[in-house]
């Protein structure tokens, strides 16, 4: 390339949020140092501006669309989607963790640009059409959640959290980055369109690239939290504070299904016959361990880590269904499923009180009755993840097993409906501790929700309701945009 090329101007403003997230991020550590403690509010307030932009931005990228710097990247529907859905999943967690964050008198700016950082990573692997520049966004994003997972670095729980996301993220990276120099040394290209045209031609051994694609699904599958690689899912969400966990539990979850769709069907669709078995095994065997581990679990965190293990269960088996529908059902569950787990963690975040010292099932007795509006409110959560008819949830799992029908993926789709009435147990032992259990200690001494927590757990109900009764509002553009590339 000419030394003195320049990118045209439409290549910038595809990569628009990308920019505002990183100034916004860097700003926000210049004016941690410079106001100090009479500033501590402003950090928050300026993320979440900084977000509500990036989200424009991703609208004025969407309306200019097409690849950038040289086909590196590429704004399409696909990708806009996912970017405004991980900026939607920033806002809401940014508004619950200012009175968690308060609460735990760790409230600072390094908390909030870390936040955006981990966010603009999110938005490169949305969009990344080459795998330098997907292992760039993974990394951006990973690195900031893992110091995000110990945040309050007093709390030993967060230490043990981070260090084992941290130890087996590493792991799984560079399994990821394996993969990525086998891919390059069969095909002389990391450009996913490139990389299939190569496939096409027959000309490249399918064995390595065989060997490359399943490297490359190991890294995936971690981040994604898909059996056998889920081990780490549980103790880190249990560590990390609240609003951390429900955010690292829908953002860097939905970029990273939103780049594995990417890879597998654009890179290595050619190669389908020999990595759908593992996807349709993988996907069977997370349903089955989410739902049954989540049965035993008395901590709300853990069995939350749990059910997200078998919720990446239900989206793998619309990815294993390796068709259009199968991607906008991905789409719209991701979606739903940032909704409900957002929310459920929103409750966490306001319930546990400081140090996190009630977060079991048996902590919420009597809230019904103590909290009616916050115990109305995560009803409709919980309802949504079992899957009853007017919730996002319902929509979400009636889309994928169609997908999966549709595919002949008859016993895949059986037994993921299985798994659904198996889950709907541990979800109403919930309901029935709030409502028909008496009064505890914890649900006895709640104080009332502060706005940042009753707009997030609002806008996640709202969400879940709108889904669930027009799903077509956003199925529509979830199919117009499963053609990667429109």
């Amino acid at each position: 390339m000419n030394a003195s090329y320049m990118p045209p101007l439409a290549d910038y403003i595809r990569v628009l949020p990308e920019l505002i997230l990183t100034v916004a991020g860097t700003l926000i550590m210049l004016l941690e140092v410079t106001l100090g403690k009479r500033g501590r509010g402003i950090p928050g307030y300026l993320s979440l501006l900084a977000l509500l932009a990036a989200a424009w931005g991703s609208v004025v990228a969407f309306t200019v669309g097409g690849p950038a710097f040289g086909g590196l990247l590429i704004v399409d529907g696909y990708a806009s989607f996912f970017r405004i859905l991980v900026i939607g999943v920033g806002v809401l967690a940014i508004l619950q963790s200012f009175q968690y964050l308060n609460r735990e008198r760790s409230n600072c700016g390094e908390y909030y640009a870390l936040i955006l950082f981990s966010i603009a990573g999110q938005c490169v692997m949305a969009t990344a059409n080459e795998l330098i520049m997907v292992f760039i966004g993974l990394e951006i994003s990973s690195i900031a959640t893992y110091v995000l997972a110990d945040f309050l670095r007093d709390d030993r729980r967060n230490n043990e959290s981070s260090i084992k996301y941290f130890l087996l993220g590493s792991f799984a990276t560079a399994f990821l980055l394996y993969g990525i120099a086998w891919i390059y040394g069969a095909t002389a290209t990391t450009s996913l369109p490139a990389i299939r045209a190569a496939l096409e031609t027959g000309r490249v051994s399918i064995t390595l690239a065989s060997v490359a694609a399943a490297l490359m699904f190991v890294g995936f599958a971690f981040k994604v939290s898909a059996v056998p690689f889920q081990i780490w899912a549980p103790d880190v969400y249990q560590g990390a504070p609240a609003p951390v966990a429900g955010f690292m539990s829908a953002g860097p979850k939905a970029a990273a299904f939103a780049v594995f769709v990417r890879v597998f069907i654009t890179a290595f669709d050619p190669l389908v016959n020999r990595w759908e078995p593992f996807v349709w095994g993988s996907a069977l065997l997370t349903m089955i361990v989410g739902n049954f581990a989540a049965l035993t679990q008395t901590n709300i965190k853990r069995m939350l880590a749990y059910s997200s293990i078998a919720h990446a269960g239900y989206i793998m088996v619309a990815i294993a269904a390796h068709s259009e529908i199968g991607i906008a059902a991905v789409m719209f569950y991701l979606a739903a499923y940032a909704f409900m787990q957002v929310g459920a963690f929103a409750v966490i975040s306001y319930f546990s009180r400081q140090g996190e010292r009630y977060v079991n099932v048996d902590d919420l007795a009597g809230l019904g009755w103590r909290q009616p509006v916050i115990a109305a409110l995560f009803t409709i959560l919980l309802l949504s993840f079992i899957g009853v008819p007017l919730t996002a949830g319902f929509f979400g799992k009636f889309y994928i097993f169609k997908a999966a029908l549709d595919a002949n993926l008859v016993w895949l789709a059986v037994i993921g409906l299985l798994n659904s009435a198996v889950a709907a147990y541990y979800y109403l032992r919930i309901l029935v501790v709030m409502y028909f259990r008496e009064p505890g200690e914890a649900s006895e001494s709640v104080a009332p929700p502060t706005f940042g927590i009753q707009l997030a757990l609002g806008a996640s109900v709202a969400g879940t309701l709108v889904l669930g009764i027009y799903p077509s509002l956003l199925l529509n553009f979830a199919t117009y945009s499963s053609q990667l590339g429109r």
